[in-house]
């Protein structure tokens, strides 16, 4: 494989871990929920950790990020509730890549529209079954 053809596909493994990350923040049918969060474990690294730097910071392991936010969007407290990348650069360095990105949320709560923006930081490790979330740091905009 040549530089360009790697360079290529480990951009092309990093987008879509990165989209699967935000897949995972869909509310809807708790199936679809689980099936969003459970392709986001596989996504994460077993030991990554990830911190909210909002009112905290507040540092979460994997169960701890995944759990609360499994409630969250299944409860019906939030409804179409989404999350998505606006704007991301990636840089790669061998086995670490680091991807440094804009999002944006919208959701509907107690019958009022609700959006938000804000900045997440995630550091991604090559393992041997591919690309994995090793930690993610984000602050909402106030």
């Amino acid at each position: 494989m040549t530089r360009d053809t790697q360079d290529a596909q480990d951009a092309a493994d990093i987008d879509a871990v990165v989209a699967t990350f935000f897949d995972a923040f869909t509310s809807g049918a708790e199936a679809e929920v689980d099936a969003r969060l459970s392709a986001l474990r596989d996504a994460l690294h077993p030991d990554a950790v990830v911190v909210s730097a909002r009112g905290g910071p507040v540092a979460y392991d994997v169960d701890g990020f995944i759990e609360p936010r499994r409630k969250l969007l299944t409860s019906g407290r939030l409804t179409d509730f989404r999350e998505w990348e606006v704007e991301g650069t990636t840089q790669v360095w061998g086995d670490i890549a680091q991807r440094w990105c804009s999002y944006a949320k919208e959701w509907v709560e107690a019958g009022a529209p609700v959006t938000g923006r804000g900045q997440k930081s995630l550091q991604l490790v090559r393992t041997g079954a591919g690309w994995r979330i090793s930690a993610v740091a984000w602050d909402d905009e106030a």
